[in-house]
């Protein structure tokens, strides 16, 4: 059980999560959000079986279009994706932080229902920064969402990554055709919510990466679903390789 001390600091990290991220309609369900903080936590609580370090670096990808801007959904890679690039050589470090997102990524799944949800980490240089997958459960989707202006006219992923203001979409045809930019990977999906994630210490100046879940019902992530994503993106911080 959480002593007073722990939940007035999880309550101050809630309330300036909520600010940053540009979520003032949680505000009032901060209860709720610490409820399901704790829940994560201990979910994660135990280090995970071991796993081989190739089953957490590499999946599969779909093409890409010729222009890249999006994935020939029915057409996977011959070549599966490959995290090392992006972080290296395996490490004890990170393949235990890769398995405790995979932990989080599940526990996500199991609470919110959606039909997919992943963690991204923004990695690279200041001019060639992108958005990596590191962790997710759902279909194959991109790797990589590059973290520019343009690219973020037809990424929900690149916006968030780019504004740190989350992105709650309830009808994604609606949303497309009033202007909003979304990367298809998967025709089915009709609701989005994509959530930044900040420092671990609470330094919401630079933005880590996001989190995005998708559902095929409409108007998918209510309240309840986007109190778990919140929870879910002030733990993901910890978790991220170095």
């Amino acid at each position: 059980m959480a002593t007073a001390q722990t939940q007035t600091q999880s309550q101050k990290r809630i309330a300036q999560y909520l600010l940053a991220a540009n979520l003032p309609h949680l505000h009032e369900h901060s209860a709720q959000i610490e409820a399901a903080l704790f829940d994560l936590l201990d979910a994660v609580g135990e280090l995970p079986e071991e796993v081989a370090p190739d089953a957490l670096y590499n999946y599969p990808v779909p093409m890409l279009s010729e222009d890249g801007t999006c994935s020939l959904i029915e057409e996977l890679s011959p070549t599966p994706y490959n995290l090392t690039a992006r972080l290296g050589e395996p490490t004890s470090a990170t393949v235990r932080r890769l398995l405790l997102l995979r932990q989080l990524v599940t526990r996500v799944m199991d609470l919110t229902g959606s039909d997919w949800f992943g963690v991204y980490q923004a990695r690279g240089t200041k001019t060639q920064r992108a958005l990596v997958k590191l962790a997710y459960l759902g279909r194959p989707s991109r790797a990589e969402f590059p973290l520019t202006k343009t690219f973020a006219k037809g990424s929900t992923n690149s916006t968030v990554g780019l504004s740190g203001h989350a992105v709650v979409i309830d009808d994604v045809a609606a949303y497309t055709a009033q202007g909003g930019g979304f990367y298809v990977c998967d025709d089915a999906v009709k609701s989005e919510a994509c959530l930044p994630l900040f420092s671990f210490d609470g330094d919401v100046s630079t933005v880590l990466g996001i989190m995005d879940a998708e559902a095929s019902p409409l108007a998918f992530y209510n309240i309840t679903r986007q109190c778990v994503l919140v929870a879910a993106a002030l733990v993901a911080p910890a978790f991220l390789p170095d």
